[in-house]
This record gives structure tokens, C-alpha cells and sequence, in this order.
């Protein structure tokens, strides 16, 4: 079929009908420094296939691949050995193309696949029900905010201070939409989280309180502490875990208290990637099953008693009419929840255990090293694979330049909090399973000459 492009009636009679003058008028949300006004400089208008893979190929080149040099970033995503057997088994052709199931009857692979994945991440999040799987941690974070507002019918959200900041971002964008009030504040560089001060910021209206566990700092709040305060408020509390593989090391949140749990798939099956894609963690106590966004898939058994699968539960917007609906995502990371459910499977408990066991100790040893370099002050002494460090400068530039040597160091919160002076000298370091002794040599000696 030929592309039959619109005319300038038509576009002109669609903008009529929503009330916009230009098409401009739809991108008003933008800032207008993200927005071009022409092509794209120094690209040609057209190019041979072998000429432009030729200079995309020069750009990728000029990254860093992770694998290759001293790793030590975390902060939301974390580079954990991905077994070759999980891209084996994505890529046969009954996976490859796993998507949400919209004829779900004769998809019952790809709901087994699902249903094995929402016990799974149930059972590492220590709720009762998981769903499909969301987009990522972070909009999975505000999902967990709106459905707390359904459920509690208030709208104030408490965010701890140790809440990923491009968490926070995301749910300061929607907020803006729904109404929703937003308490957030920026963390210090103390060696504990301050309970005391979440805790204190809990009122009458409060919906939600949001604790991510560990925190953007790699420290470890009192989930239980919180979630007594939280429900004697009649408030829910939303635990955001950013990295699973501490979950075989510390309590899950679930036990602790937290009526929703939420956070990012990534570092199970999942490799690092430039934004994505990655998969959203959703999970939440029996009781709030049907505010429950996303999809449900289900076991049963069919006419003839034999084991099935199928959609228990969609209250979204392709399911159900929009203004009945729980959330307007249309879909869950399918390939995604896949991989993250293939690599568990391979790990199984003991082995998650293991490997949780393997990254905290790496983590010391790490932290050990790192305190002794001159000026340098461990700020938090308790975490899994991820701690902070205080340098006597600016962290900012001494990630550059310990990245022009080969070594890739950590996050500066400078880049995090650019606005915070308080943080500009803060360095988070993650340390995964894929550490060497010689890469914590490399990062320390580097530190030590770079500092000098």
C-alpha cells in the first residue's frame, strides 16, 4: 500500500479539533533548548548505507565499552555477569518475539513465561502478587505513587531524601498532570539514613511514603520503623529497589512492612544499556490487587482439566474503558522479564544468595582500599555492593579524569544534585561480581595520583 502523507487541510482540520494553532503547540511541554528548528547540523541530506555505517560505527567507537576498563558505576544500573545461556534462550524463535499477548488464549507460552516471572519477583519482593512487568524502576515508581493515592483517596507523597533523583524527576513530571503534592528533599552525606525526619514529615494527607532500599547512597533505612509510622497514619508504604541482587542479602521489603514494592529489573538478564530498554518491577500486597496497573497473568485449567494460563487481571486502557482504567501503560517489557526470569531461574535462591554474598564482599574490600587514600572519607560503612565516598574536591572532574586514565569510577552526586553544593564532593561507587583485585588496585592508585 502506498503512504498517503496528509494534506495541509487535513492537518489543519485535526489541530481545529483539538484547539491547537500549529503543530508547534503540541510540544509546548518541551524545553525549547531540546527542540530543533531545522535539521540536524553537519548531517548530509542523504548518504550511501555503507558511508553512514561507516561513521556510525566511528561514533560507537568512541565509547567506552563497559566490560573493557576498570567498572565500578552503579546508581540504578549495575553491570552483573550475564550468563551466555540467557541470550541463547531470548533469541529462540518462540521468544524473540514475546510481546504482550493480545489474542492471550493461544499465547500460552508467553503467559507461562509471565506467570513464572510474577512468582518470581513476588517472592524476591516479599509481596503477595506481582504483575507483568512495567517499562522501568522509575515509572513503576509513580504508578506505585498514583495507585496509593486510589487506594488512600489523599494525594500527598513523602519521597526520603535517598530516592533516586531521576525517580523523583519522573514523578515531578506526572505530578504536574494529576495534581498530586510531592514531599522531596535532597540527601546529606551522613553515614545513616534519617528515619527520623521521614517519619516526621508523615500528616493526615499523606498517601504514600516512597524509601528506596538501599538508597541513592548505597545506605540502608528502617523499612519497618517507617511502615508502623506510615499505616498509623493510614498511609502506604512504597519500597523502590533499584538493584535485586541485594534482596539476596538484606530482608525484602514486603516482610518489612511495605504495602508496595516497586524498582528496576535491569541487573538480572538484563545488560547495561543507553536508557534502555529495561524492566520495571511491580509488586503489592493481596489486598490492593485491583489498583493494581499493568497486567495480571493467571493459572488455571481449561475444559478438559488441563493446566492453562490467562489474563486474570487487566484493568488498563486497551482492556477497559479509559476512565475505569488503573494506568495508561500498554504493554510490559516481555523480552526483558524474560531474560530477568531466565537468569534468576539459573541462579535459583541459593545462588542469588551466593552472588549477593560475593558483591557485598567485594564491596568491603573495595571500601577498605578506597578509605585509604589520602583525603578520602568512606561516608557509610553499612550498604551492600554500593557506598559513597567523600573526596576533598569537587568528585565532578576527578570522574573525568580518572576516565581519560582507563578507569571508570563511580557517579559524582555533582551530577546527580548539580544544584547542591553540599554534594559536589560525593562519589558513588558500585561494586558488582565483576570487580576484580585489580580493578580496585587500578581505581585506588588512580584516585591516590589524581588527588596528589
Amino acid at each position: 500500500m502506498r503512504y498517503l502523507p496528509l494534506t495541509p487541510t487535513d492537518r489543519s482540520a485535526m489541530l481545529a479539533t483539538i484547539g491547537a494553532d500549529t503543530i508547534d503547540d503540541l510540544f509546548v511541554d518541551v524545553p525549547e533548548s531540546a527542540r530543533l528548528d531545522g535539521p540536524v547540523a553537519g548531517l548530509p541530506n542523504h548518504a550511501s548505507e555503507l558511508s553512514v555505517e561507516r561513521h556510525l560505527s566511528a561514533l560507537a567507537a568512541k565509547n567506552v565499552a563497559a566490560g573493557s576498563v576498570p567498572f565500578f558505576l552503579g546508581c540504578g544500573a549495575y553491570r552483573h555477569h550475564v550468563p551466555a545461556s540467557v541470550d541463547h534462550l531470548i533469541q529462540r524463535g518462540e521468544y524473540l518475539t514475546a510481546y504482550t499477548p493480545y489474542q492471550p488464549e493461544i499465547a500460552q507460552g508467553t503467559l507461562q513465561m509471565l506467570f513464572e516471572f510474577q512468582s518470581q519477583v513476588a517472592r524476591l519482593l516479599g509481596c503477595d502478587v506481582a504483575n507483568a512487568s512495567m517499562y522501568d524502576g522509575s515509572t513503576a515508581c509513580w504508578e506505585a505513587v498514583t495507585m496509593a493515592r486510589r487506594v488512600t483517596r489523599k494525594a500527598k507523597a513523602v519521597f526520603s531524601d535517598g530516592v533516586h533523583p531521576h525517580y523523583v524527576s519522573v514523578a515531578q513530571t506526572m505530578a504536574k498532570f494529576t495534581g498530586d503534592v510531592l514531599a522531596t528533599s535532597v540527601p546529606t552525606l551522613d553515614a545513616a539514613t534519617d528515619d527520623d525526619a521521614i517519619i516526621a514529615a508523615i500528616d493526615g494527607d499523606t498517601s504514600c511514603v516512597v524509601v528506596q532500599y538501599p538508597d541513592i547512597l548505597g545506605r540502608i533505612p528502617d523499612l519497618k520503623r517507617i511502615a508502623d509510622a506510615a499505616h498509623a497514619a493510614k498511609a502506604l508504604l512504597i519500597a523502590v529497589v533499584t538493584e535485586p541482587v541485594a534482596l539476596g542479602a538484606i530482608e525484602a521489603p514486603g516482610n518489612l512492612g511495605a504495602d508496595i514494592v516497586v524498582g528496576e529489573g535491569q541487573a538480572l538478564g538484563v545488560g547495561l544499556q543507553f536508557g534502555g530498554p529495561y524492566v520495571g518491577l511491580f509488586a503489592c500486597s493481596e489486598k490492593l490487587v485491583r489498583q493494581m496497573p499493568g497486567r495480571l497473568c493467571g493459572e488455571t485449567v481449561d475444559a478438559s482439566g488441563k493446566r492453562g494460563f490467562v489474563l486474570t487481571l487487566s484493568t488498563r486502557e486497551q482492556h477497559i474503558r479509559r476512565e475505569k482504567a488503573t494506568s495508561n501503560i500498554c504493554t510490559n517489557s516481555g523480552l526483558c522479564a524474560l531474560a530477568f526470569s531466565i537468569h534468576l531461574t539459573l541462579l535459583g535462591e541459593k545462588g542469588l544468595r551466593q552472588l549477593a554474598a560475593v558483591n557485598h564482599a567485594k564491596a568491603c574490600a573495595a571500601a577498605d582500599r578506597l578509605a585509604q587514600v589520602p583525603g578520602v572519607t568512606l561516608v557509610n560503612d553499612v550498604f551492600f555492593n554500593e557506598f559513597t565516598l567523600k573526596l576533598p574536591i569537587e568528585a565532578r572532574p576527578v570522574v573525568r579524569e580518572l576516565a581519560e586514565r582507563g578507569v571508570l569510577a563511580g557517579v559524582s552526586l555533582g551530577r546527580l544534585y548539580p544544584t547542591e553544593a553540599g554534594l559536589a564532593n560525593g562519589l558513588v561507587v558500585a561494586v558488582t561480581e565483576t570487580v576484580t583485585d585489580e580493578d580496585i588496585e587500578a581505581l585506588a592508585t588512580a584516585l591516590t595520583e589524581v588527588l596528589a
